[in-house]
């Protein structure tokens, strides 16, 4: 049956013999849908060479664009949430968790790690969306409030990289809590005259951007990101106006004053540097 067969020079091919592409190696940009290899993204930082789109990254990734030679130590790295409420919806929160932490290999919604970036001491906690949406709980919480204490207590410049859809409704009242424990933690870091920079990468929302993501001496963000409290939709329907072109995007943020710059990601590295060296001086 030639139909399922080619001959070709006498070399005989046929559909058993085709090897698939492996998961992960092609992906489309979001925006401009035109195809990514992985080597590209890589090698682009994780942004579309077509049309400038920053991919969704996390902790690991960050890492390793940041820290200089992907050199870094992880701080408490094994904390994780509990279940005060024993809340259940669709589904146990324990089940959920232990769903997520065994599919996305994280504990959760952050990681904490210091290191050197061009060369200059830094305290990083960067948060992951792949876990239960960057939902900001007590786990997200004390990770910032001890980051914050060794960057205080070492005199190291600590920098937040916040990517969150808001504050976990597992844990409710605890959850909401660290809206002011982690502000509460950034004004002793103040008064320590210790650095803080906070990039907001997209999306941060909620209660992150309502407590240490705007905090910064330094508020950086990534182009494109959008940054808000809450959804469009309902500011709409709360102020009954129609809300005005690019509302919650960085551009539009930074326009009004909420931001001090907006990094492309292939060059946040020098700038942090930049800043880092000019705060230390």
């Amino acid at each position: 049956m030639s139909w399922f067969k080619r001959e070709v020079k006498g070399i005989i091919t046929t559909t058993e013999e085709k090897k698939e592409a492996p998961d992960g190696i092609w992906n489309k940009c979001p925006n401009c849908k035109k195809p990514l290899h992985y080597t590209e993204q890589v090698e682009n930082q994780y942004v579309c060479h077509y049309c400038g789109y920053h991919l969704r990254i996390g902790s690991k990734e960050y890492f390793s664009i940041l820290f200089d030679d992907n050199q870094y130590t992880e701080i408490f790295p094994h904390l994780r949430s509990g279940d005060p409420l024993n809340f259940t919806d669709t589904k146990k929160y324990t089940d959920r968790l232990k769903d997520t932490i065994a599919k996305t290999g994280l504990d959760d919604a952050i990681r904490a790690a210091h290191g050197k970036i061009g060369g200059l001491d830094i305290m990083i906690a960067c948060m992951d969306f792949n876990f239960i949406g960057g939902s900001m709980g007590s786990v997200v919480g004390e990770k910032i409030a001890r980051s914050i204490d060794y960057s205080i207590q070492n005199k190291v410049p600590f920098l937040m990289i916040s990517k969150s859809g808001g504050a976990r409704m597992m844990e409710a009242a605890f959850s909401l809590m660290q809206m002011a424990k982690t502000s509460a933690k950034l004004a002793l870091l103040a008064q320590a005259r210790v650095p803080y920079i906070s990039l907001l990468t997209d999306p941060t929302t909620g209660g992150v951007t309502a407590s240490y993501a705007m905090l910064g001496d330094i508020n950086i963000a990534e182009p494109g990101s959008l940054i808000g409290f809450a959804g469009p939709r309902v500011i709409k329907e709360t102020i009954k106006k129609d809300l005005p072109k690019g509302f919650q995007t960085a551009e539009f943020l930074q326009e009004h004053g909420f931001l001090d710059f907006i990094v492309d990601r292939r060059e946040m590295k020098e700038k942090l540097s930049s800043f880092l060296g000019m705060m230390k001086n």
